[in-house]
């Protein structure tokens, strides 16, 4: 699954219908800053059946971000698998490009969920965080299994975190790369530090 805005199909289910038009909004310019009324505007439903289906906005914001969760996470998946397993930590690097270069880029929705709203609504914090462990155990694939490997992951994922927000901070800056050659310092100075621990275990 791409990371392309959602494709408005007017038959869909209503419920589906609220969900991606959400979706679509809380992303690209913010939940706050996206209402209710506008949501169902957008995705062309009645108030009725927009509270039959979400009691709540905060019912509507968990859906969000469960669905982003499952959306970005199985194109992470993939885009890693396209790239090999031959580069260990530095597919991560075309991964996060291709990304950072989609014109609807605006950021990780976890990140930007987090900064709106902080622990003033904790089980949209729990989710970010349940999120980002998610990501992390994904990129523990790219490392071989030894005592070193969640620690790495754990930096990698931390690396690429600051990559996303420089990345769009920059976002107007056309060709503008400081995030991404950033992350591919920093990975491939961990990617060293796995191989090197890989060594020093077999050399045991």
């Amino acid at each position: 699954m791409n990371l392309k805005q959602t494709t408005f199909i007017s038959d869909k289910p209503a419920r589906e219908r609220i969900l991606l038009t959400a979706h679509d909004l809380f992303y690209r310019d913010g939940i706050r800053a996206s209402g209710i009324d506008r949501v169902i505007a957008e995705a062309g439903v009645s108030k009725a059946t927009f509270y039959r289906h979400f009691p709540s906005k905060n019912a509507l914001i968990r859906a969000f971000l469960n669905y982003r969760h499952e959306r970005w996470l199985s194109w992470f998946k993939q885009a890693l698998q396209h790239q090999g397993a031959d580069l260990g930590l530095m597919s991560l690097v075309p991964v996060m490009e291709e990304w950072f270069n989609n014109p609807l880029y605006r950021g990780c929705a976890f990140i930007n969920t987090a900064a709106e709203f902080g622990d003033s609504l904790p089980e949209a914090l729990e989710l970010c965080l349940s999120h980002k462990q998610d990501m992390v155990n994904v990129i523990a694939t790219l490392l071989p299994v030894n005592e070193s490997q969640m620690i790495l992951a754990n930096a990698a994922a931390v690396a690429i975190d600051g990559a996303i927000v420089r990345a769009q901070l920059e976002s107007q800056i056309i060709q503008s790369k400081t995030a991404l050659t950033a992350l591919a310092l920093i990975l491939d100075i961990l990617n060293q530090s796995s191989i090197l621990s890989s060594l020093s275990k077999l050399s045991k």
